[in-house]
């Protein structure tokens, strides 16, 4: 899984949140299935005073990332529908809070419990959100990998 960091947050609480939003830009919906790197965007940016914690940070696409600046998540989900000519920010703003209020700590725990073991679990799990997706765009009622 490609995705873009640095030292600021714990490598396990980085894959919970990734996990936690499905491994896809909250804001473009692009996916690391499609060749997107993901990165952690700050809903309330840090110089607006926003912190570190799960509940502020979301998985996004170093493009989106690097396009919202500090913008305000209203002003920014405006311009991703302009600029994909597609949606509603009304969607976005919806998947955002949505999102916020999924706590990672389950999965965090999971990974915690195995730090140092098998990530294979967790390799699974992305395959499966991937493949459930993937379904989804083709119409194909049956599912994907097991």
């Amino acid at each position: 899984m490609e995705t873009s960091g640095g030292k600021w947050i714990r490598p396990d609480k980085r894959l919970a949140i990734y996990l936690r939003d499905g491994l896809a830009c909250v804001w473009c919906g692009w996916a690391i299935e499609d060749g997107e790197r993901l990165s952690l965007d700050h809903i309330t940016p840090h110089s607006k005073g926003g912190s570190n914690g799960a509940d502020n940070l979301i998985a996004c696409c170093l493009r989106c990332n690097s396009s919202r600046q500090d913008r305000s998540i209203d002003e920014f989900a405006q311009r991703v529908v302009e600029y994909h000519k597609k949606g509603d920010p009304s969607e976005i703003l919806a998947r955002i809070e949505y999102h916020k209020k999924g706590d990672p700590s389950e999965i965090l725990a999971r990974i915690e419990h195995k730090l140092g073991l098998d990530l294979a679990p967790y390799r699974d799990e992305a395959k499966r959100i991937i493949a459930r997706r993937k379904d989804e765009r083709t119409g194909n009622p049956c599912g994907g990998v097991s």
